[in-house]
């Protein structure tokens, strides 16, 4: 049991050194997923970044302006951006950055973070709550034990200096 509770503790320092980690790392990685981003839907990159585009409600990695220095845009020529950047209620929306009121003002990197954020710390609170039920059971043990020793109706049995 105190083994668990140990395990749990450094469980939540790793989490803890990872919130601070996540976020440049995000960064990181968000870049380069950008720079591959080719505008169709064969390949990972193309296929993620258009997914939370479009789940997340953002664009770019900082704004939409971001998508200006990708290899994507540079090649296309056509001063657009993905259509996943484009508003739902946007009718007619073809990532023209013509037309800016169509497409999400937010970037992506942010709220990845966000919510990266938010599921590590529901797996610290998760940690945390199980090191404290053993704590708890360590102490109900210790408590039971106590008390056993306590009780003149307990005898501990002893042959020969060894425990039988």
């Amino acid at each position: 049991m105190g083994q668990c509770g140990i395990t749990s503790s450094k469980t939540v320092l790793v989490f803890l050194n990872l919130i601070f980690w996540v976020e440049d790392e995000v960064n990181h990685s968000i870049q380069k997923v950008y720079n591959e981003y080719n505008g169709t839907n064969t390949d990972a990159p193309s296929r993620a970044i258009d997914y939370v585009q479009r789940q997340l409600h953002c664009c770019g990695i900082h704004n939409y302006s971001d998508w200006r220095n990708t290899r994507w845009f540079n090649e296309s020529r056509n001063n657009s951006i993905p259509v996943s950047c484009c508003k739902p209620n946007a009718r007619n929306c073809t990532g023209s950055l013509a037309h800016p009121g169509d497409l999400y003002p937010e970037g992506c990197e942010a709220l990845v973070v966000k919510k990266l954020k938010e599921i590590i710390m529901y797996v610290i609170w998760a940690a945390l709550t199980f090191a404290a039920i053993q704590v708890f059971g360590m102490l109900c043990a210790f408590v039971v034990l106590c008390r056993r020793s306590r009780d003149p109706a307990y005898e501990l049995l002893m042959t020969g200096g060894t425990y039988a």
